[in-house]
């Protein structure tokens, strides 16, 4: 990277920073949970989930719904559980 003032070089400092402690809780977290499968595989497949949105007219309600549909989504699962992350 090509910064030249101290506010810039900090910044890309903190944002490396950032993305490292991301990465290495989301490791942690994988192991705890008894998921081996690497941090990088589960990037790679989160980037095929969807979630959908409903937003319902009467009520002005949304309800969204996470498709978890193949083997490898399944596999993965328990780390879109609201009670799991509570309990990490």
């Amino acid at each position: 990277m090509f910064h030249f003032t101290p506010k810039r070089i900090e910044a890309h400092a903190c944002i490396c920073f950032v993305a490292y402690k991301i990465y290495k809780e989301l490791e942690r977290v994988l192991e705890c949970s008894g998921i081996n499968v690497s941090v990088d595989k589960v990037l790679s497949i989160t980037k095929t989930i969807t979630t959908i949105k409903i937003k319902l007219p009467a009520s002005n309600e949304t309800l969204s719904k996470t498709m978890l549909i193949t083997s490898r989504h399944k596999s993965i699962a328990c780390l879109f559980d609201e009670n799991f992350r509570q309990s990490v």
